[in-house]
């Protein structure tokens, strides 16, 4: 079977995000091992384990997009929020462990950072909600 470009998008950027994780990885080892206490700062670490989380996350996807009922336009947008706001999380973070500036990045919250997880809850769990429905949907059809 051809994969739909729905899913070789979605394998795509599994493949980019795991990556980026993969070099996060060396990055963070770094960090470990010029820190006195053998730790990397917490917004590395929080990246290296967000991007292999969001890589695997994006692979899940991609098996959901493949069996959609719903159209390659309407996979492919939705897809895009959701790895949107994985990889506006994973650069965040990467920031902040650049920075060095916090070891919380929501204290203080700030209404713009409010503003910002707000948009990310409804974009990923939205997204991700319409991917896992259009699934169903297209396995209902075998139920009988």
């Amino acid at each position: 079977m051809t994969l739909t470009v729905s899913a070789q998008v979605a394998l795509i950027l599994a493949g980019l995000i795991f990556l980026w994780a993969l070099l996060l990885g060396t990055w963070k080892f770094r960090q470990i091992a010029r820190s006195p206490q053998g730790q990397a700062h917490i917004y590395v670490d929080i990246a290296h384990r967000a991007a292999l989380m969001y890589s695997f996350a994006t692979g899940l996807l991609a098996a959901f997009v493949q069996f959609s009922a719903w159209p390659t336009w309407l996979n492919v947008t939705a897809l895009g929020v959701v790895v949107f706001f994985f990889v506006a999380a994973i650069a965040s973070y990467c920031l902040h462990g650049w920075k060095r500036d916090t070891e919380n990045q929501l204290k203080p919250l700030h209404p713009e950072t409010a503003a910002f997880m707000v948009a990310l809850i409804v974009g990923e769990v939205g997204g991700s909600a319409l991917i896992l429905a259009g699934f169903i949907v297209e396995q209902a059809k075998s139920w009988g």
